[in-house]
């Protein structure tokens, strides 16, 4: 995937200006014409941006009761596909042909469409939408694992946005404040450059280290948090930008959110490398749908639909034939979920899903 891409989608989550252009340039690599994100909320309006020959039709739509209506809308966002999907596929030919939002489009000759919800822990929902012109056909596979493959990014992104409520962070203080989160800017280094009093207030789990860095309390964190700015200082892609923080004795678990601040991001945040935000895992999120694991932990859709199968209880054997995959393809994705929420044991991962009280995380390799 283009690293030119995904520092253009970081930095749309800072200039909500430049989401046209990421849009574009997501269109280019997916074979789509128009794309557009929104930003759902409770008590607040639905907020979006799209690429320039739609930005008419949103404003109409996003002043108007014409998404109210729409039934595409209504049903993606009960669904909350894990991952990239056909649409159409959850529609009926009647539901296509009266849906107001479809009628619109096809005026404007777009046709197939493919979108994903991403729920994110602090209660807002993204959804991103890709079209594609009347006649070129719908999307077929090799279109979903692009998206999907920018998808982890997409999330990530969508958290800072739908915080900052698609408005262009001011300044390091005002952005930091706006998101609402514990958060914390670094240098590529790990030097500690600024922080919100949230983030400062969570002192039994971030601790100041010599020369102004910083370390997470819970010994398996910090060892993928200190990968990841190693990773940062030699600008390479690290394997886990999302990563689990167990529960303390007076704090709850937690997910740490690892943005890079590229081009303008970086100037917003006085030359800042990396941005640090938390989320609570919830009671609400106590047993995440995949799709709320895809946006917590980059899994894959393969992967996330595993782990939800394993959270529930269920052993390796039955939750790969759930997820209609060999034990084999099973164990070799549970590897790779092993390295993206920092567990080392299925019993570790089943606790880091299921419970709000994590145990401590353990070197132990005796995986299922």
């Amino acid at each position: 995937m283009s690293d030119d891409l995904i520092d253009k989608i970081y930095e749309a989550a800072f200039v909500p200006d430049l989401w046209p252009d990421v849009l574009e340039s997501i269109d280019a690599v997916s074979d789509s014409v128009a794309g557009s994100v929104f930003l759902f909320a409770d008590d607040q309006p639905v907020r979006g941006r799209t690429v320039g020959p739609l930005q008419d039709l949103l404003g109409e739509f996003l002043v108007g009761d014409t998404l109210q209506f729409s039934t595409a809308v209504s049903r993606m966002c009960a669904v909350q596909p894990a991952s990239f999907v056909d649409v159409d596929s959850f529609l009926t030919a009647e539901e296509i042909a009266s849906d107001p939002v479809r009628i619109r489009l096809r005026e404007l000759g777009i046709g197939a469409h493919t979108c994903t919800a991403i729920p994110m822990p602090s209660g807002e929902l993204a959804i991103f939408v890709f079209q594609r012109q009347l006649g070129d056909g719908n999307y077929g596979r090799v279109h979903f694992d692009v998206l999907d493959g920018l998808r982890p990014t997409m999330a990530r992104a969508s958290l800072i946005a739908a915080r900052l409520g698609l408005e262009r962070a001011q300044g390091t203080v005002a952005a930091m404040t706006a998101m609402g989160l514990p958060a914390a800017i670094l240098s590529s280094s790990g030097r500690v450059l600024a922080a919100n009093a949230l983030f400062e207030a969570m002192e039994s789990i971030f601790l100041p280290v010599a020369m102004g860095g910083l370390a997470i309390g819970d010994a398996e964190a910090n060892r993928l948090f200190q990968q990841a700015i190693l990773a940062e200082r030699r600008e390479v892609e690290p394997s886990v930008r999302s990563i689990p923080v167990a529960a303390g004795t007076d704090t709850p678990p937690l997910i740490l959110h690892f943005l890079p601040l590229r081009r303008a991001a970086h100037e917003i945040f006085s030359g800042a490398d990396i941005l640090v935000a938390a989320t609570a895992v919830s009671a609400s999120s106590v047993v995440p749908s995949p799709s709320l694991l895809m946006g917590l932990f980059d899994l894959t859709p393969a992967e996330a639909r595993l782990a939800s199968a394993l959270s529930q209880g269920r052993p390796l054997k039955d939750a790969a034939a759930s997820s209609n995959i060999t034990v084999k393809t099973g164990r070799s994705y549970l590897e790779r979920i092993f390295a993206k929420t920092g567990t080392r044991q299925q019993s570790q991962l089943v606790a880091l899903l299921k419970s709000t009280e994590l145990p401590q995380l353990n070197r132990g390799d005796d995986g299922p």
